[in-house]
């Protein structure tokens, strides 16, 4: 199954715990694969300090569909209601200097080869 990806790469602001982010994180993504609004997730650190400057020390991969199902992701955390707002809010309080991408799995499975013209 082809996957687009969601990347989010940021800082944790001064003071705050990297565990207690994990945790959090964990349960607002947690809570979108349960509501299968999303169909996973990584979350990762630098290692070493390894890693282009301008990106953030942590990297959260978010896994779906396509773009329509990214989308109903968005749509359902826009509600802002309860529990997804509590969730979302306890994750993007931590955070800062966020850069935001989104990716594909490539090749595309419906992709025809040999008539390519660039």
């Amino acid at each position: 199954m082809s996957m687009d990806i969601y990347n989010v790469w940021f800082d944790l602001k001064p003071g705050t715990s990297d565990v207690k982010f994990v945790e959090n994180a964990q349960a607002y993504l947690g809570h979108l694969v349960s509501a299968g609004k999303i169909r996973g997730f990584r979350i990762m650190r630098r290692k070493l300090g390894l890693g282009p400057p301008g990106l953030g020390e942590f990297h959260v991969a978010i896994e779906v569909t396509g773009l329509a199902e990214l989308d109903a992701a968005f749509q359902h955390v826009a509600t802002r209601a309860e529990p997804v707002e509590g969730l979302h809010a306890s994750v993007n309080q931590l955070v800062q200097n966020a850069s935001f991408a989104l990716y594909r799995d490539f090749p595309d499975p419906f992709r025809v080869r040999g008539q390519e013209q660039f």
